[in-house]
Order: structure tokens, then C-alpha cells, then sequence
């Protein structure tokens, strides 16, 4: 269902981008900006800017709600395929850090 990335209402600025990181601020200015369907090829974490909830639509169809809390970390590998969108009624943020040059065994 999301092999292909499509355009989401979410504002993303990138910050850093190098050889081994990518860091990208997410920002829902308003309830239902989303960031559009896309599959993750990196590892990555997000750091939330604000105290809420997410609406996380998995590729299976599937809506879960996941609680945000500023400054606390999440980690998540490479290939989880998903669209996120704000369910918030003021608008939010959070910063992802895509590790690009993945361990080596």
C-alpha cells in the first residue's frame, strides 16, 4: 500500500544532511496534516516537541494513537512503512534523525 511516498500536509525542513545523518523537523501546523504515505529506509529516531498524540496509519490498514512526550526519544529500524498524522488541535512537532550509514557486522 505504500511502496510509492506520496505528498502529506506536514512541513518538513531538514537541518542536517550528510553521508551518515539526516535530522528533519516534522511540523502539523493544524489536526489531520499528515506526512503522507513513505517507508522508512533507514533506521531512525524521533524526538517530539510537544505533549500528545500521533495517529500512526499502518500499511495493513491499521489506526493506533501514540502518546508523544516533549524530549522523550523513540528509536524504530528501517522499513516500517506508515502515514502519521497530527490528532492534536494546536500544532505540533518532532525532529527525526535517519541513521544513513548503517552498522557494519
Amino acid at each position: 500500500m505504500c511502496d510509492a511516498p506520496t505528498q502529506g500536509t506536514a512541513l518538513a525542513h531538514a537541518y542536517i544532511e550528510n553521508d551518515r545523518t539526516r535530522v528533519t523537523e516534522w511540523r502539523f501546523p493544524k489536526r489531520g496534516d499528515n506526512t503522507g504515505w513513505h517507508r522508512h529506509a533507514y533506521d531512525y529516531v524521533v524526538v517530539p516537541l510537544f505533549d500528545g498524540q500521533l495517529e500512526i496509519l499502518g500499511e495493513d490498514g491499521s489506526r493506533t494513537l501514540a502518546d508523544m512526550k516533549t524530549g522523550v526519544p523513540y528509536f524504530r529500524e528501517l522499513g516500517v512503512a506508515h502515514d502519521v498524522i497530527s490528532a492534536n488541535d494546536f500544532e505540533c512537532a518532532f525532529v527525526e534523525i535517519e541513521f544513513l550509514e548503517q552498522p557494519k557486522p
